[in-house]
């Protein structure tokens, strides 16, 4: 018996049994969609990360107060002229610029509108370091920060959420702590994600900050941003700061009271997060594939019961062993791949849904259904069929015809 006549024969079998054979593809239907939604969200959610942390920013180092080992006695905070030092071209010959920043959480209010916004104080040289574009207006400037005046720039979904537009917000007052800021500034969209949203905060001088919003101690500073001159040039600038940090904080190597990290390292630790969530979602769905796998060796024993005197005829009238083996083989590799096909088209229909749920939840979230995981699914579907085929076809293969033929 050639390929080709056992898939005819397999397919006249499970069509004359039509709401058994689709109650059986069901449970692969619902084990292949779940593993490629869920493979699908997990790298959707990957590429969202990843764009926001790249969207800050490129060739980006932060350093933080607070050293990694706990032996460090009497830190000392990160300060306004450790940012000063850092971005002398003399000592860091590789880093390019560097903007220190402050931050805090505070009440913004516009016309008896108020929310509790992410309000942070930089320097001129933000917009650059961060990557910064606006819609309208301009950026805090020097005059800005040596004046402390009262000014922010701030980001579109704060706009729409406080003054009602994004656009011809320009010298609308908002009131940041109960305290009046002119608008000189909307800053272009970057959006949300697993990194936070980039587009609801409000930027304003950091010597106003640290005038109105004093937190810790006089200059100190949240973090220092600083960016390499280029992408081969992070780790030498990494160490160039290290090592002015140390000098000034008067701390050996292994006791720092700072801490410097890459962009790398972020997209490096977030990569590593979402990798485990995909498999760790992808594992469970799994189980579902098994499941139906089950489902399939089930109602193979039944169709080989069933079908006990056909077998016993056709071993009586030849039909080698190997020819039965092929034939229920066939069968329920067929069952797995015909739900398989089906599954993928669920899966997808999954991905875009959530997809457009996370859309209307202003979400940044678009699961991504890749090849390899169709490939995967698909694959591991028709090996699911195959390896629990495998006992109800040879239990069908080694019947007796003289037995199976008295059989009722």
């Amino acid at each position: 018996m050639n390929i080709g006549h056992s898939f005819i024969e397999a397919l006249d079998s499970l069509t004359s049994n039509k709401l058994r054979s689709a109650l059986t593809i069901l449970g692969i239907v619902i084990g292949v969609a779940a593993v490629i939604a869920m493979l699908a969200i997990g790298r959707g959610a990957q590429d969202s990360i990843t764009g926001s942390i790249q969207g800050i920013g490129t060739n980006l180092i932060f350093i933080t107060p607070g050293g990694e080992s706990d032996d460090v006695r009497n830190p000392r905070p990160l300060t306004m002229q450790d940012a000063q030092a850092i971005a002398d071209r003399i000592s860091a010959p590789h880093v390019a610029a560097v903007a220190p920043m402050v931050a805090g959480n505070f009440p913004v209010s516009y016309n008896g509108e108020e929310s509790t916004i992410s309000v942070n104080g930089v320097t001129p040289e933000y917009a650059a370091v961060a990557n910064e574009e606006l819609t309208e207006g301009g950026f805090i400037t020097t005059e800005h920060q040596l004046g402390r005046a009262a000014v922010a720039v701030i980001g579109p979904e704060t706009a729409e959420k406080l003054i009602g537009r994004s656009e011809g917000v320009i010298d609308e007052v908002i009131r940041i702590n109960k305290q009046p800021f002119r608008v000189i500034g909307v800053l272009k969209s970057k959006g949300g994600g697993g990194f936070g949203s980039q587009d609801n905060r409000v930027l304003i001088p950091i010597t106003t900050s640290q005038s109105r919003f004093p937190r810790g101690a006089r200059d100190s500073v949240a973090m220092i941003q600083a960016q390499a001159v280029d992408s081969a040039s992070i780790a030498a600038a990494s160490d160039e700061i290290a090592q002015i940090l140390r000098v000034r904080h008067r701390s050996a190597i292994g006791l720092d009271d700072f801490t410097v990290l890459t962009q790398q390292d972020f997209l490096s630790t977030a990569a590593s997060i979402t990798n485990i969530l995909t498999i760790f979602l992808g594992g469970v769905a799994g189980i579902s594939l098994l499941v139906g796998g089950i489902g399939i060796m089930n109602i193979m024993l039944v169709s080989v019961a069933d079908r006990t005197r056909e077998n016993g005829l056709r071993k009586a009238l030849g039909a080698r062993q190997r020819d039965i083996l092929i034939q229920f083989r066939t069968e329920s590799a067929l069952l797995a791949f015909l739900g398989g096909v089906i599954g993928i088209a669920l899966g997808y229909l999954i991905g875009f849904i959530v997809g457009e749920i996370a859309a209307a939840n202003n979400t940044d979230l678009t699961p991504a259904v890749s090849l390899d995981a169709i490939l995967l699914a698909t694959l591991f579907s028709t090996a699911v069929g195959l390896f629990f085929g495998i006992y109800p076809a040879n239990r069908a293969a080694s019947l007796e015809p003289v037995e199976a033929l008295r059989s009722e």
